[in-house]
């Protein structure tokens, strides 16, 4: 593995980040076939089970749904504390170490889990595997955004995102199966998906310690030799230091490195937040679109949608059976959708992406949303107005696992400085778990009240969700991670003002670089505001 260079190492690398993230959809995934489980229902004391025959088995009802939404989202709490703790490791020890020590936090979270005995006890087994997965999210995208090119950063990213609903798919139909065997009371059916887990993450530890470690991060701790030789390993098939790609790349990243350090006393997460000490590098706008832009992402429906599509199906008159056949179908579908992430995301932009996503999404949902109502109304239509809902349910999972999934995912990678960049995209996960941790718990609440007019409520906030890209989160694709710094210096957090800034920095940056000026970077507090210019 360490003899790699070219295409050969991109792609291993890209494989061995890809287990990491098949994890993370599996272990989310889980749980809904979990939850389902008989034995589970018992020994967690969610409800009871009844017979319904040889074709189905026993079936559990739930009678204690907040305890049972209490133990799904706890993970999410998890995964906060894991997301802060990586990303203060992973810019002190680095992103391998830093993967490596997640990966022991969920080996430990998953074997207490799937041995759990009581709600006490599976409570802290999904909080400490919730910690390991906080570590992993925060860690992963950004060793994967350090070393792709800036070409080909977000189909780098997306394409690990197919693996990631692969993992959904893998832990619906494993659960599927699972509940064939005997009578379906077999405690086999929620304890040997919970320790499958263990298998990827098995994996990923063993293949980690034989990646290279992000130059950027070799460069910010002045271990420049190792750095060029791994981006000349990346950057050519022979592995040449020389090749004028990485040549140019390593300069620019020394550059960025030299303006960034002159402002550390901005690297903790209270002076990123309220931006204090950064210079001008408006370190704290930053952080807002990464933490609401991940909170965005579960508010466009994918929550409410997951809850509410087997209810749709058997609404619409299909057996129990074939409704979990038509939501594994779905899975397949958002699984297959991602591909056209990877195709698009660089082609057309993170903003159109968001953009054309949105108003797909918004459309499915209301529609969905209303032929459900008049299913309800119009039972004898059953199959009309079922078919014509599910088939909306399939066109929002593959219109959002074409945008939506992967871009809130990719930005947080994008935007932060080298020196915080762990730290950065932590902030992200702190907004993907508050996102999911609130829906989980708000989401049958919703559905209980509004039923069907929930769909309707997300539908909207797809559509309010446009002006606010294209007002405040500037383009960030086929820019260099070292470019970013352009865009987010201007005083002006509005996107026009952010790309006039880039534009004028940008021209003084290569005129530097050709000799006509000096060849640091201006400092940010030499920078003149577009709004000031305008004046």
């Amino acid at each position: 593995m360490s003899k790699l260079s070219g295409r050969k190492l991109y792609y291993t690398i890209n494989a061995v980040a890809g287990l990491a993230i098949f994890f993370f959809g599996y272990d989310q995934g889980m749980m809904g076939g979990v939850n389902t489980s008989p034995d589970y229902v018992r020994v967690m004391k969610l409800g009871f089970s009844t017979y319904e025959g040889p074709s189905e088995g026993f079936v559990a009802t739930i009678t204690e749904p907040t305890r049972q939404g209490g133990i799904v989202s706890i993970y999410y709490f998890g995964t906060l504390l894991g997301c802060l703790m990586g990303g203060v490791l992973g810019d002190r020890l680095g992103r391998i170490k830093t993967m490596i020590i997640g990966s022991i936090w969920v080996l430990v979270g998953a074997a207490l889990q799937c041995s759990a005995q009581n709600i006490a006890w599976m409570c802290c087994a999904r909080i400490i595997n919730g910690i390991g997965t906080g570590y992993l999210n925060a860690i992963v995208p950004v060793w994967s955004a350090e070393v792709a090119t800036h070409t080909s950063r977000g189909a780098f990213i997306a394409s690990e995102f197919t693996l990631n609903i692969f993992g959904v798919v893998v832990a619906y139909w494993l659960e599927f199966a699972l509940g064939f065997i005997g009578d379906g009371t077999s405690q086999v059916r929620w304890r040997f998906p919970i320790a499958f887990q263990i298998v990827p993450v098995l994996a990923f530890m063993a293949c980690v310690p034989m990646m290279p470690e992000s130059p950027r991060w070799l460069i910010k701790m002045g271990r420049n030799a190792e750095a060029r030789e791994i981006l000349g390993r990346l950057r050519s098939d022979d592995g040449n230091m020389e090749e004028p790609r990485a040549v140019r790349e390593y300069d620019e990243i020394v550059a960025t490195v030299a303006l960034e350090k002159e402002h550390a006393s901005r690297n903790s997460y209270i002076g990123m937040f309220f931006g204090r000490n950064d210079g001008g590098l408006h370190i704290a706008r930053r952080v807002q679109l990464s933490v609401w832009l991940q909170i965005v992402q579960e508010w466009v429906g994918i929550a409410a949608i997951t809850v509410y599509a087997p209810t749709i199906f058997a609404e619409a008159g299909y057996a129990a059976r074939k409704s979990q056949w038509l939501s594994g179908l779905n899975d397949i579908t958002y699984m297959l959708s991602t591909l056209l992430a990877v195709v698009t995301i660089d082609r057309l932009g993170r903003r159109i992406g968001l953009w054309w996503g949105a108003v797909g999404q918004g459309i499915s949902l209301i529609l969905a949303g209303a032929f459900a109502r008049l299913l309800k109304d119009h039972p004898e239509k059953a199959s009309e107005y079922g078919g014509a809902a599910a088939l909306f349910v399939f066109m929002y999972t593959a219109i959002f696992g074409a945008t939506w999934l992967t871009i809130p995912w990719v930005y947080p990678t994008e935007t932060f400085p080298l020196e915080v960049r762990a730290k950065g995209n932590a902030f992200g996960v702190v907004g993907w778990s508050i996102g999911n941790g609130w829906l989980t718990l708000l989401n049958p609440v919703m559905f209980n009240r509004i039923g069907e007019n929930t769909l309707h409520v997300f539908g909207a906030i797809n559509f309010l969700s446009i002006p606010l890209v294209w007002a405040f989160y500037p383009e960030t694709a086929n820019r260099t991670l070292e470019e970013m710094d352009y865009l987010f210096m201007s005083k002006s957090p509005f996107v026009w003002d952010e790309e006039e800034n880039f534009r004028r920095m940008k021209e003084e940056a290569e005129a530097a670089r050709l000799g006509e000026k000096t060849v640091r970077p201006p400092a940010p507090t030499e920078v003149v505001d577009v709004a000031e210019k305008k004046e």
